[in-house]
């Protein structure tokens, strides 16, 4: 039997939760009735009204500014959490960058950028969700379609994800016998700040066309996969989850 808690008084941690889809999935973890901590890079202003708007809904939210991949600002993060609300039953690492370039071109300071935010942030954020997340829980990484597209200058940034791939799958193995389930989401092209940046209306256009619904995802489509994910799918573990509209 599953000792998944009723969300009620399940607590969520957000990472990327201020804006893009992280803020989409908070809102949405709220909705379902979890208390929801949002911790966020920089921005405080977009931290602040994220918080505001679960709140005004009737929800239970708090912000925390941390760098992911600063174990100690993360591990400080997860105390916080834990003496505000209780304890931790689902982590969502939604945090993450994006710098495109051809890989001839690619500029080593970009890499590096993307390797401390997506990789070292995902195992500092996952080492600490391994520790402290109760029986019953999920942990849920951002991984991204891109990882089996292949699209040309995404070299860098899918290498980053399919390292959270790895790491996701190996973590549901080292938690056996925990009640803790381990996944990735994957997007496809969604219309987010982060992925509209830089591309003109024909290549927008094109990528929308790329999935039989024709049509870019939205935040909501994310949100809803790591709902369930985060709740009642307790069967799907070690899995990554393409949430793409059927991009092949």
């Amino acid at each position: 039997m599953s000792t998944t808690s009723s969300n009620t008084s399940r607590v969520a941690i957000v990472t990327g939760g201020s804006g893009g889809i992280g803020r989409v999935t908070a809102e949405r973890l709220a909705a379902d009735g979890q208390k929801v901590a949002i911790v966020y890079a920089g921005n405080d202003v977009s931290a602040k009204n994220a918080v505001q708007g679960i709140t005004a809904g009737g929800g239970s939210a708090l912000a925390i500014k941390a760098d992911v991949a600063d174990e100690t600002a993360v591990a400080e993060a997860f105390d916080t959490v834990e003496r505000e609300f209780g304890g931790v039953d689902v982590v969502v690492h939604a945090a993450g960058i994006m710098l495109l370039s051809p890989l001839a071109e690619l500029d080593l300071a970009d890499l590096d950028r993307m390797h401390r935010v997506n990789i070292r942030g995902t195992f500092v954020v996952n080492q600490q969700a391994a520790r402290r997340v109760r029986s019953g829980g999920a942990i849920i990484n951002f991984s991204s379609t891109v990882v089996k597209l292949a699209l040309p200058t995404y070299a860098a940034y899918a290498a980053t994800k399919g390292a959270v791939d790895a790491v996701s799958l190996v973590l549901a193995k080292e938690l056996r016998g925990r009640d803790i389930t381990v996944n990735a989401v994957a997007p496809g092209p969604t219309a987010t700040p982060l992925f509209l940046q830089g591309k003109d209306e024909a290549t927008i256009e094109r990528m929308a066309k790329m999935n039989p619904l024709e049509r870019l995802g939205v935040p909501g489509d994310i949100a809803e996969v790591v709902s369930f994910l985060a709740g009642p799918g307790r069967w799907v573990n070690g899995q990554t989850i393409y949430a793409n509209g059927g991009v092949v």
